[in-house]
């Protein structure tokens, strides 16, 4: 009996669960390393830690506090901070156990791409080799879950499950606004597939239920601390609620839209995919290393190595689509381009390097898609070994970058020798 092409057989939830778990000992490794509050942790964890106290955001003073995101991130953080306490290790470990989940759920989404297992584990070991991705699982900010979310809306368009999408859709509006984008440009294609199937007038009513209203109705939900609780910011501008949470928004809205404040590690879209400027989330230079002088750093860059091959397969895989149409690769190409492209549109906003963790999955999948394309195109069973032993060599290559600039991924302290020695690029510092 041939099995359902919607059923993912048992080893391949396996094998990824294999992947997850290596992926989660990277990240729960010296978690708690450096201490302190790093970066964004300073506003993001203070907010989970007031939203598991109060149910809402309060400020120091007691005051409903002005929070330009949504709540469902920082609820996620909570998590850990209630599982673990208000430390290090447990305002991190929500982002460490979702990054870990997501090198899984690659695998499972290449296998559902292009049903090979080495096409699948190639794509579960650059996730798990990249360094924005391990540096962003131990660090308590948004984008984590945010990328997560969207990777999980992807998996549930790819396998037809629409209700697991449209949930996945409205939790990544729930962590941050950005998820907006892949959904306004999925919803075309959506549509467009349903229109293909010929399908009755029902499934489109009922395609506008999981992929409108269910994202739109959990993004409330997230609100739900604001709404029943008395002491949100500007909880009591109107004697309506929901038309205070309306005014709130606006007010939301005004900020992101203004935001224009110059910061050193500030990011055009422009360097994000040759990874030119990243963000610097933790520097000192402690007093004992083995050597005289040392540097201990958190830096969120991407392995060079990962990011630089991704870029060109990023152009090589448009003109393939060009070309040919072929599905798969317009799919990739939607998900990454839809959350890449709109940051184009705001050039004069601030903007950070670490936002391209958005569109990783999408770029470890046009990777591998590139791979799968290459090795498919021999036929000789010679040149396909020797095309397979290239793609592992690129592999390792990469394994071995990422190996190279751990250090710097994890906040380890080492001689400041060493670390400069890591900075290619003078855009680096």
């Amino acid at each position: 009996m041939v099995r359902p092409s919607l059923n993912i057989p048992r080893n391949p939830w396996i094998r990824a669960a294999a992947f997850s778990v290596l992926g989660l000992f990277f990240r729960l490794w010296h978690l708690s390393q450096p201490k302190g509050l790093v970066f964004d942790e300073v506003y993001y964890v203070k907010n989970a830690h007031s939203l598991l106290l109060h149910g809402v955001e309060i400020d120091s003073s007691g005051a409903g506090e002005f929070i330009v995101h949504p709540p469902l991130g920082k609820w996620l953080i909570a998590l850990g901070i209630k599982a673990f306490g208000y430390n290090e290790f447990g305002w991190r470990f929500s982002a460490a156990l979702v990054g870990a989940l997501s090198i899984g759920l690659i695998y499972l989404t290449a296998e559902k791409l292009f049903a090979k297992p080495f096409i699948s584990a190639a794509a579960a070991i650059l996730m798990a080799s990249d360094g924005l991705h391990l540096v962003m699982s131990r660090t308590a900010l948004l984008d984590i879950f945010l990328m997560f979310f969207l990777q999980v809306a992807l998996y549930g368009i790819i396998t037809q499950r629409h209700w697991l999408a449209g949930v996945a859709f409205g939790f990544a509006l729930g962590c941050k606004w950005s998820g907006i984008y892949e959904l306004v440009a999925f919803l075309p294609l959506i549509f467009y597939m349903t229109f293909r199937a010929q399908s009755r007038l029902r499934t489109y009513f009922l395609r506008a239920a999981q992929y409108l209203v269910l994202p739109f109705t959990l993004y409330c939900a997230s609100w739900i601390g604001w709404l029943l609780t008395t002491a949100g910011y500007d909880r009591h501008s109107h004697l309506n609620r929901f038309r205070s949470l309306i005014t709130y928004h606006l007010d939301i809205l005004n900020f992101h839209k203004d935001l224009t404040t110059p910061h050193p590690y500030s990011a055009n879209p422009w360097n994000w995919l040759i990874q030119s400027r990243p963000t610097a989330f933790f520097y000192q230079e402690p007093a004992s290393c083995g050597a005289s002088k040392c540097a201990q750093e958190v830096l969120g860059i991407g392995t060079p190595i990962l990011w630089w091959i991704g870029c060109l397969s990023i152009a090589t895989l448009v003109g393939f689509w060009i070309a040919r149409r072929e599905w798969r690769i317009g799919f990739i190409l939607v998900a990454l381009l839809s959350e890449y492209l709109p940051w184009f549109l705001i050039q004069k906003r601030t903007m950070f390097n670490f936002y391209a963790i958005a569109f990783e999955p999408a770029l470890i999948l046009a990777i591998v898609a590139l791979a799968d394309r290459w090795l498919s195109a021999a036929t000789d069973p010679n040149n396909v070994r020797f095309r397979k032993n290239i793609v592992i060599a690129l592999i390792v290559l990469i394994f071995l970058n990422f190996l190279y600039f751990l250090p710097l991924f994890t906040g380890t302290s080492i001689p400041y020798s060493t670390w400069y020695h890591r900075m290619w690029l003078p855009s680096w510092i």
